[in-house]
């Protein structure tokens, strides 16, 4: 599985200064094989490209196998979505080309840096899950604010605090702890055939990646938050997206200057985590039994046929598609202030836990 032909989708915009050093990351990438890599300029104005190609020329990127392709996108498509599909695309292409119908694409951003274990750890974890994650670690943390290091530590536990949820009443046996919860553009893989069988990426402004993320998982693919697959993306404040990490950075920022940082209650993911797992085990049901156990959930028979309507090949599927439909019939979280949630999802956890277990209880 580890020779598997590979291509890494790069989309780029006026990133000189930051590109190179990820090229260089990929260039060091413990691989046999020379890394292939597509960039994806789109609608630069700086001098992104003469920078890829000087880098290249000097031997900066060593024996990567570069294409760097140029696009200019015009409203309302010049936005990521439309240059990470364009990416993407390029490299399922490439991998037509190699013949490579076992390939695997894998995404990243410019601004991003990688450790040389990068590749084969997904290639790793790709042995079995269809879907791999990588966990975001910020760049240079330790130049930012001590208000803000301290409140980057207690969003992490926060996000940590939801996964102990999960793997006391719903866990899954393709992600297993330890795991972390990222599965963003800066760190994704999966199987081209894969890709193609969703369509390609939602060429969406902002959420192409979660998009994609959730039409795999629609289909019944194992996602694995794997923690030896990790990126290093920047700390930068002035983003590319609108709603992407330099907007999470801005916020931040306003937080440690005293705006309340809110999040949803510990509740609330009780609640969500035990609907899902109710999920779970009603689809392992008869039919008769599993139309009950459905309906007191309150998805009725049509709501059923419409989740079941293209067929489902497994439990990920029948839970991602339900759980859907009934967050859309829900009030929207109750939120509180970060320290909070922390102590009332570490009590809940502990009481949960005290018991002995119940996912165990329920399996």
């Amino acid at each position: 599985m580890m020779n598997r032909p590979c291509v890494v989708c790069v989309p780029a915009r006026n990133e000189a200064a930051r590109l190179p050093l990820l090229l260089e990351t990929l260039a060091s990438q413990d691989a046999a094989a020379p890394v292939r890599v597509v960039v994806l300029a789109n609608n630069c104005t700086d001098d992104t490209v003469a920078a890829v190609r000087a880098g290249q020329e000097s031997g900066r990127f060593g024996r990567l196998d570069l294409r760097v392709l140029e696009a200019i996108l015009e409203a309302p498509d010049a936005h990521v979505g439309t240059a990470r599909r364009m990416a993407l695309d390029a490299g399922a292409a490439w991998l037509d080309e190699l013949g490579g119908e076992d390939g695997v694409l894998l995404t990243t951003d410019a601004d991003a840096r990688l450790p040389e274990t990068w590749l084969s750890a997904n290639l790793r974890a790709l042995e079995n899950a269809e879907i791999v994650g990588g966990r975001l670690v910020i760049d240079g943390d330790d130049t930012l604010a001590p208000a803000v290091i301290a409140l980057n530590a207690r969003v992490e536990r926060y996000w940590a605090g939801v996964r102990r949820l999960e793997e006391l009443l719903d866990p899954a046996p393709h992600d297993p702890a330890p795991r972390h919860g990222d599965h963003t553009g800066a760190s994704l893989a999966f199987p081209v055939s894969l890709y193609r069988a969703v369509g390609g990426l939602p060429p969406l402004p902002c959420g192409e990646d979660n998009a994609l993320v959730g039409l795999m998982r629609d289909g019944g693919a194992r996602l694995r938050h794997c923690p030896d697959v990790t990126v290093l993306v920047s700390a930068r404040r002035d983003g590319r997206v609108a709603g992407g990490m330099a907007t999470e950075m801005e916020r931040r920022a306003r937080v440690a200057a005293g705006e309340a940082y809110l999040l949803p209650e510990a509740t609330f993911w009780e609640a969500l985590v035990r609907r899902r797992a109710a999920l779970r085990r009603a689809y392992g049901l008869p039919e008769a039994e599993r139309e009950a156990a459905c309906a007191t959930l309150g998805l009725g028979a049509g709501d059923l046929a419409a989740v079941l309507a293209t067929g489902c090949p497994n439990a990920i599927a029948f839970v991602e598609r339900a759980d859907r439909l009934m967050a859309t019939r829900s009030e929207p979280a109750p939120v509180c202030d970060l320290d909070d949630a922390l102590a009332a999802l570490a009590a809940l956890a502990d009481t949960i836990e005290s018991r002995g277990g119940e996912a165990r209880e329920a399996a």
